[in-house]
């Protein structure tokens, strides 16, 4: 599999999840094991001033009267129920706790307590407790206990709003109870036969306990976002590297392959003028030599031009333009004769229509000449008739020179007339298959004209060829031809 920058972010991507996602634990980890080790520091206090509140009691003042007169009450009772069946015991006893737990929860003044502590001490902590029956049980004789709630069970016969995750609910607005905001748990049993035994459990907590351990974890959750935003920044900084380096190494590349696409009109040209000079049968006179010779130096002196461009390997999309004025008919007439010499004898006729009365412009000969040979090769690229015909015409518009390109080749659609000079873009097909070539030609022919600040229009349909218009200011001089 080819490894593109579209594979590179995808990568890159899946790596930053898993490395959000490790981070996340491992901070979600850290907060799990700050709650655990949240010490409340007021929580010696609390506990030494509780336990004497309810040293000579149980669960707060007045509480151990409470739960005596529900228990030695009903022991008799108890007893009975259990001999008779398990299930009537369980029931009665449940509807003894459910009255009980309400009578608990109408005299709880664990929250005056906590209000005398806080005063006394001064703690400015916001508090929030919670007070539970973890286990009721009952003995009828010989100190063997029968368990008539744990809170570990469910019990249809009490009350839902007075069942918790904690046990029996008897005050205190802490949402969650746990061994972190345990005070203390108490258990109490009788020493008569008959006789009951409770444990019950005491928890205080920050209200703000969450925001506390937050507050003490936002160095590490600053680490951790910073550690987070580096590596992405890291990637970002490197992606626009490669992709800078990558467009650069595409630049060269794509200087080299015009250059040398450049290089070969010039060369083929000067090989055949050259066989025709070496062939014994062609009648050597000045009349036949001098044509050649002058094809040879025109095309030696683009091969030097091209030379230059390749030793200052700067960005061809900044042309610097040499201008001279010059007649646009005899440039032509120069270029297609050097382009009749390239083409060896293949079934194309390239014609000339010279109806322009006024020719001079300001002209770059090579960026030109670079121009008209790209047009002409793509005429002839995208071309699938048995013979194929190019007419290069000029003709006057007030103060301009249009010069025109027709052939009568496949033609164009509107999507590739419209991404016809965009780079790479190669959006014509042939009959034949596609045609060779990298997409630059026309883009560059673009990027000379647009330096000399001249106009190109193309009238395309498919099938119909192409007509490919340049609009030239020229100068006020005329030529006569």
């Amino acid at each position: 599999m080819k490894y593109t920058i579209t594979v590179h972010k995808t990568i890159a991507i899946v790596s930053f999840l898993i490395l959000s996602a490790v981070q996340f634990f491992l901070v979600y980890n850290t907060y799990e094991l700050k709650n655990k080790q949240y010490y409340l520091q007021e929580k010696d206090l609390i506990k030494k001033e509780y336990s004497i509140s309810v040293q000579s009691d149980l669960i707060f003042p007045g509480g151990a009267r409470i739960i005596d007169t529900a228990m030695y009450r009903n022991l008799v009772n108890m007893e009975r129920w259990y001999q008779q069946s398990p299930d009537s015991f369980s029931w009665h006893t449940q509807r003894i706790l459910d009255s009980t737990v309400r009578v608990l929860r109408q005299a709880e003044n664990v929250d005056s307590i906590l209000e005398d502590i806080r005063k006394k001490y001064n703690i400015r902590t916001a508090l929030t407790y919670g007070l539970a029956i973890d286990v009721l049980e009952v003995s009828f004789g010989q100190r063997q206990y029968k368990s008539i709630y744990t809170k570990e069970k469910h019990y249809p016969g009490i009350a839902d709003s007075l069942q918790h995750a904690g046990g029996l609910w008897l005050g205190g607005d802490l949402d969650q109870v746990n061994e972190n905001n345990k005070i203390v748990t108490v258990s109490v049993g009788g020493v008569n036969d008959r006789n009951y035994r409770i444990a019950y459990s005491f928890y205080v907590d920050s209200r703000n306990r969450q925001m506390d351990i937050l507050q003490r974890m936002m160095p590490t959750f600053a680490l951790s976002i910073f550690s987070i935003l580096v590596v992405v920044l890291l990637f970002f900084v490197t992606l626009r590297n490669w992709i800078r380096q990558k467009k650069l190494s595409e630049m060269k590349s794509d200087f080299i392959n015009s250059i040398t696409h450049e290089f070969h009109t010039p060369l083929a040209a000067i090989i055949v003028a050259n066989k025709t000079l070496q062939n014994e049968k062609v009648n050597v006179t000045r009349d036949t030599v001098q044509p050649l010779t002058e094809v040879i130096a025109r095309q030696s002196d683009r091969l030097k031009t091209l030379f230059g461009q390749v030793l200052d390997i700067t960005s061809m999309n900044v042309i610097v333009l040499k201008k001279e004025t010059q007649s646009v008919h005899h440039l032509l007439e120069e270029i297609l004769l050097d382009y009749r010499i390239n083409l060896g004898g293949a079934p194309v006729q390239l014609t000339l229509e010279k109806e322009a009365t006024r020719d001079m412009a300001q002209i770059d000969t090579f960026w030109f000449t670079t121009v008209v040979q790209n047009i002409l090769d793509n005429a002839i690229k995208y071309n699938h008739q048995e013979h194929k015909a190019i007419t290069v015409s000029t003709a006057n518009d007030k103060k301009q020179l249009l010069l025109r390109i027709a052939d009568n080749g496949v033609g164009m659609n509107t999507e590739t007339q419209l991404n016809l000079f965009e780079k790479f873009y190669r959006g014509v097909p042939t009959l034949q298959g596609e045609a060779k070539g990298l997409g630059l030609g026309l883009f560059y022919a673009k990027q000379a004209i647009d330096a000399h600040h001249w106009k190109i229009e193309v009238i395309s349909k498919e099938g119909a060829g192409s007509v490919f218009t340049i609009t030239l200011p020229v100068e006020n001089q005329s030529t006569e031809l």
